[in-house]
């Protein structure tokens, strides 16, 4: 397990808690309950294979798109949202089919890339992510449609898709869809609301007392340290789910939302971590490529969601209806980050068994190239070097100039010489 990333997921599930139980006490117990499971649920797929998952990308993407397909006809919205439908609700079962669609996209994609790699293969992948962001646009949901969308990019990156080729997609798409925004925005005139809205809320609003500026006051009234969970507050619209956020600070100040933030910088820290260890395995196997698609979308599915909720809390963005991951009141969304943080946990396991392979190959080849020596042979590095005598060749006298005079006669009796004759 990759304790950082586990870290993590305790830091924000147990921040979630406070938070709800500010919002809401009385969801408190079944949020908590819903935290313990999606834990488990992370235990659990963390001790698979990512080949598990590649293997049943293809299948979880397809079922998502049918139950993308079952909701326009007999989903159902909220009651904030009565005019969309989102939902599928069958009794004491509930959830949001587009929370299952951006994993099985992730897995999906990620599986197509291992499989076939990234030569050529732009056009396969742009139709995977336009179908999904479709069915999900026809909801109508255009924040989880955007982030939908902005998940298959990443991936398509991290797979390893030329930059080059993922701007000539993103600019070509976006001059055909110029016709289609317009109708678009005519059929569901809250979108427009929500943008113009946000943009004119300072004007229309002297005090700012909308859903956002509320949001801003319980940040700024939780201080330094908060309040507490049980300080009196006042009622905010969605304070357990969208805007969670805003009941963290005002219980636990700006030590809490820090916090947050700490947390899910951790997840990047940790998935981005695997991605660069299995850049350095040789040769690079799809499992372990796979590996580390799965670690950066699943890091994206997370983060990419906590950024846009927490930049409609501060005012950035319009309100988008987006939860905050393992933080927020929910259910599909809690197990649906929770299979994706065991996802990145499985492929941490996967690239280390991956380096452990790359450095067993390495150390074999190293000893089979290690020249044999003949039994009682002497080691190179014992053989006198070049140029000195060898043992046992006796040395000129001390003080004798035959050690310099290479041309000396040598020592011993001198032959006898001829007289010379006269």
């Amino acid at each position: 397990m990759n304790l950082p990333l586990l870290v993590a997921q305790i830091l924000l599930l147990v921040l979630g808690l406070v938070g709800v139980a500010a919002a809401k006490p009385g969801l408190a117990v079944e949020h908590g309950l819903k935290a313990l499971l999606a834990l488990g649920i992370t235990l659990g797929v963390a001790q698979l294979r990512p080949k598990v998952f590649l293997r049943g990308g293809v299948w979880l993407w397809l079922g998502s798109l049918v139950l993308l397909v079952l909701v326009l006809f007999i989903g159902v919205g909220t009651e904030e949202s009565t005019g969309t439908r989102r939902w599928l609700d069958f009794g004491p079962i509930r959830f949001q089919p587009s929370e299952v669609a951006k994993l099985g996209l992730v897995l999906q994609l990620a599986s197509f890339f291992a499989r076939r790699g990234v030569y050529k293969k732009l056009l396969s992948a742009t139709a995977m992510i336009l179908v999904t962001t479709l069915l999900i646009l026809l909801e109508p949901d255009l924040g989880t449609a955007v982030l939908t969308f902005a998940l298959g990019v990443v991936v398509m990156y991290s797979a390893g898709v030329r930059i080059t080729n993922i701007a000539a997609f993103l600019l070509g798409l976006g001059l055909l869809s110029l016709p289609f925004i317009s109708v678009y925005l005519e059929r569901n005139p809250y979108i427009q609301e929500r943008l113009f809205g946000h943009t004119e809320r300072e004007e229309v609003l002297e005090q700012g007392l909308d859903q956002i500026g509320k949001a801003h006051r319980d940040l700024s009234n939780g201080g330094l340290w908060g309040l507490g969970p049980d300080a009196p507050r006042f009622d905010l619209f969605a304070a357990h789910t969208d805007l969670v956020i805003s009941s963290i600070g005002f219980s636990l100040g700006l030590v809490g939302v820090l916090t947050v933030l700490f947390a899910y910088w951790l997840i990047v820290h940790s998935s981005l971590k695997i991605a660069q260890q299995a850049a350095r395995v040789r040769p690079l196997s799809p499992s372990v490529h796979g590996a580390a698609i799965l670690a950066v979308g699943c890091m994206f599915l997370i983060v990419g969601q906590a950024m846009i909720n927490l930049a409609v809390a501060v005012g950035f963005l319009p309100v988008t209806g987006i939860p905050l991951p393992l933080v927020s009141y929910g259910f599909s969304s809690m197990l649906v980050m929770g299979a994706a943080l065991g996802i990145i946990h499985s492929a941490q396991r996967e690239v280390n068994r991956g380096l452990a392979e790359m450095a067993q190959q390495r150390a074999a080849r190293h000893v089979g190239a290690q020249p044999e020596r003949a039994v009682g042979a002497v080691p190179p590095s014992e053989l006198p070097e070049e140029g000195l005598e060898p043992a046992g060749t006796p040395l000129a006298p001390e003080g004798s100039d035959d050690w310099e005079d290479t041309d000396a006669e040598p020592l011993g009796p001198r032959p006898p010489q001829r007289p010379a004759s006269s």
